[in-house]
């Protein structure tokens, strides 16, 4: 019998047409990082298209102004909540973030707020930085995003992310609390920080971390840290988070019930999907309240699997520190007779880091993501193609996303404490599969694994992340100083943005097997495709 395709996960991907409709593809693994408390439900078979809910649902695009109201319902669904949706009469003060200002801000204010009308460092309210930036002409072009059939250009307009000339809070009457959830990421402590050291140029004095993620809220053994420049002066020169991580936690009302009672009124939440979901419910719930609090996300996942984002801090000392995983395996293979490395990176849905990570070490000869279906056996399969290249090179590397290939693994319904489906271990499989298939066949091979993944994740940042976890630090601190609330900052054509967290949430950013990024790794591997 025919050997089942690995799963298929994600947007817009359609398989190809040699696959049967009986090849189903089971849901076990597919989108994982979405959280239960998402409230998604999710069918439990894929079959031969998978597609997301499209925001163009509903538009009629023979309608001559469908375009007009197209971007009408963009600009509401991308228009960030701000403190005057709910306190009309709030009032806006001078801002006390002005760099033309040297000394240090007076802890009383007894001069009024200090500001320099001369000074241009001020981000307008109607600044906007466009979402999509390339024009494709026809659907059919690689990797093409088109919102009708014609793929008509349609401009997306998002808000600029930076410091306003009015803010919403004074600084005096501000106690800010800082969080880190889920796992380990490269520029924790970078974050961290950023934001405490912005904080106090805005000159407030309370600041605290909150220990061990969400559970730091209820948990009596667990006291909040005072936090200030001193205490936070060189936490970003090692990995890890000054203030611990955790996964799950109480209930978004017992979160909002220890705010209040600790007089939390800014709320700065790192972490991912689940966390940012997190972050949402406590937004509304102190709406509810009408508590006058700004709740931030700062988007942390080493996936980079979040939509809309150029990337997400973490990622590049993640792919940075997977190529030395994948140069280690090459010399392993390259020096032993018939020698095959093979690099399990992270990625439960999303095959960024492996993508990137073959690309870059250039080292690579079969990459296997979860979005992409393979067969390991088989005359396409991925073991006749190791065959192939011990014949003819003499020595192969394969790097594996861990979500890549999870119908080849035994299910279990173990989840984490976020809710996340506890993934088999691709790496040891194709390991024990690969042993097995050249004893088989009575040819030597020489199998290294090599699994870098907890290495990876403790990592401190490097250089590129350290600038991304600064800017994206200082602009949090910027966005709830504006009144702004239930927002998350990120990075969008280079440019730094503010968006709303429902948007960024809704499902996983994955990689599309059609995009230039995938063409361009499959260029550099010359690996077939595996089915």
């Amino acid at each position: 019998m025919m050997e089942s395709l690995s799963p298929v996960i994600g947007p817009k991907l359609v398989l190809p047409a040699k696959i049967s409709l009986s090849d189903h593809v089971t849901f076990g693994s597919v989108l994982p990082s979405l959280r239960p408390n998402l409230n998604r439900k999710f069918c439990k078979k894929l079959q031969v298209h998978v597609e997301k809910k499209s925001p163009t649902s509903g538009i009629d695009f023979s309608d001559p102004d469908w375009k007009s109201k197209y971007q009408k319902d963009f600009e509401a669904r991308f228009n960030i909540p701000h403190l005057t949706d709910v306190f009309e009469d709030a009032a806006a003060y001078p801002s006390t973030f002005c760099l033309r200002m040297r000394t240090p801000v007076t802890e009383d204010f007894a001069d009024g707020y200090p500001s320099d009308e001369k000074w241009h460092g001020y981000i307008n309210n109607n600044d906007r930085v466009l979402l999509k930036v390339i024009n494709y002409s026809s659907p059919t072009s690689a990797g093409a995003e088109c919102i009708d059939p014609d793929c008509t250009w349609v401009e997306q307009w998002v808000h600029r992310a930076g410091p306003r000339e009015k803010i919403y809070f004074k600084p005096e009457d501000v106690k800010a609390a800082v969080v880190t959830c889920g796992g380990l990421c490269p520029g924790l402590n970078d974050v961290i920080r950023q934001i405490v050291i912005t904080l106090e140029i805005y000159g407030v004095k309370k600041i605290v971390g909150i220990p061990f993620g969400y559970r730091g809220f209820s948990e009596e053994e667990l006291a909040e840290m005072p936090l200030s420049r001193k205490v936070v002066q060189n936490v970003h020169l090692s990995g890890g988070s000054l203030l611990g991580v955790s996964r799950g936690g109480p209930s978004v009302s017992e979160i909002v019930d220890s705010m209040e009672e600790r007089g939390i009124n800014m709320l700065f939440i790192l972490g991912g999907n689940g966390t940012h979901a997190g972050a949402n419910a406590i937004h509304d719930e102190c709406r509810k309240r009408r508590l006058k609090v700004a709740v931030v996300g700062v988007p942390k996942t080493i996936d980079n699997d979040i939509l809309l984002m150029d990337k997400t801090f973490g990622f590049d000392t993640a792919v940075e520190e997977a190529q030395r995983a994948i140069n280690s395996a090459y010399i392993e293979a390259h020096s032993a007779y018939r020698g095959i490395g093979i690099v399990k990176l992270m990625g439960r849905s999303s095959g960024f880091i492996a993508m990137h990570a073959s690309l870059s070490s250039g080292q690579t000869d079969i990459c296997l993501i979860p979005e992409v279906p393979f067969r390991l056996h088989g005359p396409h399969g991925v073991l006749s193609h190791l065959k192939y290249l011990l014949e003819t090179k003499g020595s192969a590397v394969v790097c594996a996303a861990e979500g890549a290939g999870q119908n080849f693994l035994e299910k279990t319904n173990a989840k984490d404490a976020s809710g996340n489906i506890v993934l088999g271990d691709i790496g040891v499989h194709i390991q024990q599969e690969t042993k097995k298939y050249f004893k088989e066949i009575g040819i030597p091979a020489d199998v290294k694994y090599i699994d870098p993944t907890y290495m990876i994740r403790a990592c401190r940042a490097n250089a590129s992340d350290g600038i991304l976890c600064a800017v994206l630090g200082q602009n949090a601190v910027h966005g709830a100083f504006a009144g702004y609330s239930g927002i998350t900052v990120g990075i969008c054509n280079t440019h730094y943005v503010y968006l709303p967290i429902p948007e960024v949430i809704s499902y996983p950013r994955v990689v599309d097997p059609n995009s230039r990024m995938w063409h361009r790794c499959l260029t550099s591997t010359g690996q077939p495709d595996f089915i």
